[in-house]
């Protein structure tokens, strides 16, 4: 005979009651275990891409049109044969956070891009591997790691930040003296600026229409200044404003100049001041002091003066944002840019902003209208102007 054990309603409501609270307890340590291992995706991306597996698996689809098997990506690695048997982890992990996907070949299985991994090519123009690498490199890891040490320290000086704490310098300061590290900046800032052009010039394009001169204010080599005069003829002038080390040796050509200087001291009159990622780098009162130079600079909006800035405009909680009706701020979007804040905390004592602070600053500059336009993910498009 099959016996049954009866259990009381009230045992039963504390099994339940036991229950939830241990799911409760193992749900907080898995919580805590995956931000604590949160950075091997990050470092397994850079490891892949030292690798070369982003490009040798393009070149394999290429040439026989079909996914990578794993036996044939171990072959064509440049690794010591004893590791072969570890790299299926490292794609699986890879593979899991959508760098490359699984494809049925018969009876195998092969690997090919997403279109994150295909934005890690080299021959891709748009590459974003330079921006990976200096965000990896271990001068910008290890402030991470004095974090708490500065939230200790006595020290309130402007510019005070976990960085310093390491290094003993600003980002400015070391960029300039170390060849390596200003390389590694500007190509991150080049790759960068190929693929905001390219956005701005297909999404944005009446921003600079009616635009005769414009300064690119930290312009860097000058990557998207070039593409501005390709893509509006209207611009007859534009000037490339940077450090003295940063633009000097680079040729001014007809509508191209090159002029070192410091943007706080004196930014060249035109018609509009392009700002592509600078601003967030600052604080209030250096973006103010930024603002009223640019303000300077330019005209009243009704003779045609503007201030186009490129920058994070961080989304309240809840706040949802729409792109031809595609939803493009999600949960890993808006942690993205808290990530953003974040590392502008710690590197430059910077800031990633909301509207309500953004108009803040504009006000205190002595600019009275704004437009934001969202068009660039992560990033909008702000027209700033005067009366």
């Amino acid at each position: 005979m099959v016996q049954h054990e009866f259990i009381s309603p009230q045992r039963e409501t504390d099994l339940q009651r036991n229950g939830d609270a241990n799911n409760e307890l193992l749900s907080a340590q898995a919580h805590i275990w995956n931000s604590t291992f949160s950075f091997i995706n990050s470092i397994s991306l850079k490891c892949a891409v030292q690798l070369g597996i982003p490009d040798i698996i393009h070149q394999h689809v290429n040439q026989y049109h079909q996914p990578m098997t794993l036996h044939h990506l171990v072959n064509a690695l440049p690794i010591n044969p004893a590791k072969s048997q570890f790299i299926h982890r490292l794609m699986r992990i890879l593979t899991h956070s959508g760098f490359f996907q699984k494809e049925k070949i018969g009876e195998e299985e092969g690997y090919s891009l997403t279109p994150s991994s295909k934005l890690l090519l080299k021959d891709n123009p748009l590459c974003q591997t330079p921006f990976l690498m200096l965000n990896l490199d271990p001068v910008s890891m290890n402030p991470w790691h004095h974090l708490s040490q500065w939230f200790q320290e006595n020290s309130n000086v402007d510019g005070s930040t976990a960085f310093v704490t390491c290094h003993g310098k600003s980002p400015w300061e070391l960029s300039g003296n170390e060849p390596r590290l200003n390389q590694l900046f500007n190509e991150a800032m080049i790759c960068d600026s190929r693929l905001v052009s390219k956005l701005v010039i297909e999404n944005c394009g009446d921003v600079f229409l009616g635009l005769n001169s414009m300064v690119d204010v930290a312009g860097g080599s000058g990557t998207m200044a070039k593409a501005m005069i390709d893509a509006f003829p209207g611009l007859k002038i534009i000037i490339v404003l940077d450090l003295p080390y940063v633009v000097d040796g680079l040729k001014s050509c007809d509508n191209l100049t090159f002029v070192g200087g410091n943007m706080f001291q004196a930014i060249p009159p035109a018609d509009a001041i392009f700002l592509k990622w600078i601003l967030h780098n600052w604080g209030d009162k250096e973006c103010v002091q930024l603002l009223e130079k640019c303000k300077e600079a330019i005209p009243n909006k009704d003779n045609g003066g503007k201030v186009i800035i490129i920058d994070m405009v961080v989304m309240k909680d809840h706040q949802q944002e729409r792109n031809n009706g595609t939803n493009i701020i999600d949960h890993e979007a808006k942690e993205t840019q808290l990530f953003f804040d974040m590392e502008m905390m710690v590197l430059v004592a910077g800031i990633e902003r909301n509207e309500e602070e953004w108009a803040k600053l504009f006000s205190e500059a002595g600019f009275n209208h704004y437009k934001i336009t969202p068009l660039l993910g992560l990033r909008s498009l702000i027209e700033l102007y005067y009366y």
